[in-house]
């Protein structure tokens, strides 16, 4: 039977607008027989099987590759008449996360293989009186909208029938497992200020669903700012145009309320209250991808608690997809999850396969008229890091080396000449050229000399770091056509362009620039010159010396595997300590904090303008280091 054979695509009969929340009711008659439904929706949803909470959060996707979630119902339903409720949050624009399409929901409820439920035209639904619609206030531009609840127009009326939708969409089941949502995590510190204004510790770290419980004599305003770390005695609620909050509004009495659809990422929540108010919690409900640790044994308390706590980053950053950040974007990029997975081998006991191959897929259903990948995974965004496109075709070999599995290298393997092919189109006197345009982000780190100017766009002329992730890319990707038994498209061009980086970018020192002539020594464009074998084993053995002598442009954490993974390459033995001691003075720090997951730079909060997040996955590095040096062993 093909799924929503029998369903049609409906809306509110007013239409759709962005940041829009529409409600659906229906009634389905249980017979005590298994049932389940399949839901997909644009964009996010919750439903709840009379009146208690059953499932949520849609799989970011494309209308191209349309995923819908298959929902066991029985354990919610009695026998007789039971109500379906169905919450829908349209987005309506572009961010890191979603691309935009337009609104609809769509299921159908099945019982012993036929369609008993369906949506249609029928469906009552209405525009929510309690999510205040069309306030479109960002929490960042990369995350997307806050939302506002006023629970004193909780109400039961107002629903008219839908209006079908037209949308062409092909249609996935859920690539993986839902991650699972935990109860409540216990606040572990609450400071009272006055009866109007609280901050909450929840001791560390924590992603999930908002979740607020209090009394309050009258209908007032109540914000709640959240964050991951506290400046002045509170929540750093705004930086610049980011406002890390949303509202509740209450009503008399006793008041109870989840937001199953925004996950937060924080530490800290600080309640601000018009009028005093009993405040008897606030925080998440953990919504957790639920993993199994492999067994393993490690030298060291320290490197233990290193190992743990990037266990825990990688776990903190893990939704649908994997995210950079829990806090500030949870957007799914290239090279970020490139040192995800690759941790991920060694920390999970099933090499988290599954999760990675959804993460791939995903990446590779991206389409951009220029060939490239988008910035992020499902995302709308317009800009483009070229650098991060190349990267796809490294974690593709990766996944291909560690599981076995030729089948997604096979399907996605048009899409990854793509890429390549658009970047030898846009090549001078034999090399790749940075990419033109304001739209064209040409970053490799967060360093002088390598952070590109986004927005701005750049001169098109050849650097030694496009080049070398290029050839980087296109080693991994004729790695791939060997496995999979085919020949190789692109023979000699690698080879062609590591003669033209020595001629162009070569000092005669023996050390790399980034540009021709220009003073811009790099710990990264010097690192990917050894990791693509633009060097002699001769000259890479000099080079890496001079990675670690302080000479050269220091890279970020981000890169910190690339440099660790040339100098190993060269001389396990020579560079060991070095690479130790370095993970132990750079973590250390870190630990030293009381911060139980790993950050996006060692500056912490204060990078970025004070942006600076306090988890980010593309830290979790140590885990990859310690097995390969072997600190770390799988039982």
């Amino acid at each position: 039977m093909k799924v929503f054979e029998k369903s049609s695509w409906i809306w509110l009969s007013k239409g759709s607008t962005p940041d829009q929340y529409a409600e659906f009711t229906d009634t389905l008659v249980f017979a005590d027989k298994k049932t389940v439904m399949n839901l997909s929706c644009d964009s996010d949803y919750t439903l709840w099987i009379n009146g208690t909470y059953v499932s949520s959060s849609q799989y970011g996707d494309f209308e191209h590759y349309k995923i819908y979630d298959t929902i066991d119902l029985t354990p919610y339903l009695v026998k007789g008449n039971n109500r379906i409720d169905i919450l829908v949050h349209y987005f309506g624009v572009d961010s890191s996360r979603y691309r935009k399409a337009d609104a609809g929901l769509i299921y159908e409820v099945i019982c012993e293989n036929e369609v008993v439920l369906a949506s249609r035209e029928e469906v009552l639904s209405r525009l929510s009186p309690t999510f205040e619609s069309g306030n479109m206030k960002l929490i960042t531009h990369q995350l997307g909208f806050s939302f506002t609840y006023n629970a004193a127009k909780e109400t039961d009326g107002g629903y008219t029938a839908s209006a079908p939708v037209c949308k062409t969409c092909e249609f996935f089941p859920r690539p993986i497992k839902k991650a699972s949502v935990y109860d409540k995590k216990p606040m572990k510190h609450v400071k009272a200020f006055s009866d109007r204004h609280f901050l909450v510790d929840l001791g560390g770290e924590s992603v999930g669903f908002p979740t607020i419980e209090l009394f309050s004599e009258t209908e007032q305003t109540v914000t709640v700012a959240y964050g991951e770390h506290t400046k002045d005695g509170g929540v750093r609620r705004r930086i610049a145009a980011r406002d890390f909050s949303f509202v509740y509004k209450t009503k008399k009495g006793e008041n109870k309320f989840t937001d199953y659809m925004l996950r937060l990422g924080c530490r800290f929540l600080e309640v601000f209250a018009e009028e005093p108010i009993r405040l008897d919690y606030v925080g998440v409900r953990p919504q957790v991808y639920e993993t199994s640790l492999a067994p393993y044994e490690i030298k060291g308390e320290l490197e233990k608690r290193i190992y743990e706590v990037s266990v825990n980053t990688l776990n903190m950053c893990m939704f649908e997809h994997y995210v950079d950040c829990p806090w500030r974007e949870q957007a799914l990029y290239t090279f970020d999850s490139r040192n995800q997975m690759l941790c991920g081998y060694y920390a999970f006991s099933d090499l988290n396969a599954e999760y990675v191959r959804a993460n791939l897929k995903l990446i590779s259903k991206d389409t951009r008229e220029d060939g490239l990948l988008s910035i992020c995974f499902p995302a709308g965004s317009k800009t483009v890091i070229p650098s991060f496109a190349l990267y796809y075709m490294l974690e593709m070999k990766e996944y291909l080396m560690y599981t076995g599995d030729k089948t997604l290298a096979r399907e996605a393997l048009s899409r990854m000449r793509e890429v390549i092919d658009e970047c030898l189109a846009n090549t001078s006197n034999g090399l790749i050229k940075k990419f033109e345009g304001d739209n064209m982000w040409n970053f490799y780190d967060w360093r002088p000399f390598c952070e590109g100017t986004l927005g701005k766009g750049e001169k098109a002329e050849p650097d030694l770091a496009i080049n070398c992730i290029f050839l980087l890319a296109l080693d991994s990707l004729e790695y791939i056509y060997n496995e999979l038994g085919e020949d190789f498209p692109y023979v000699g061009i690698g080879d062609s362009i590591r003669k033209r980086v020595r001629e162009e970018f070569m000092l005669d020192s023996g050390v790399f620039t980034m540009r021709r002539g220009k003073d811009e020594l790099t710990v990264l464009g010097n690192t990917l010159a050894i990791l693509t074998n633009v060097v002699t084993p001769e000259e890479a053995s000099l080079l890496c010396d001079k990675l670690i002598d302080g000479s050269l442009v220091e890279s970020t954490l981000s890169m910190k595997i690339l440099v660790y993974e040339a100098l190993l390459n060269e001389n396990t033995d020579k560079y060991k300590d070095f690479i130790l001691n370095e993970i132990k003075k750079n973590y250390t720090l870190m630990l030293s904090s009381g911060s139980d997951t790993f950050w996006e730079t060692i500056l912490g909060d204060a990078d970025f303008d004070n942006a600076g997040s306090l988890c980010h996955g593309w830290s979790a590095v140590p885990i990859y280091i310690y097995h390969r040096l072997g600190i770390a062993k799988k039982l």
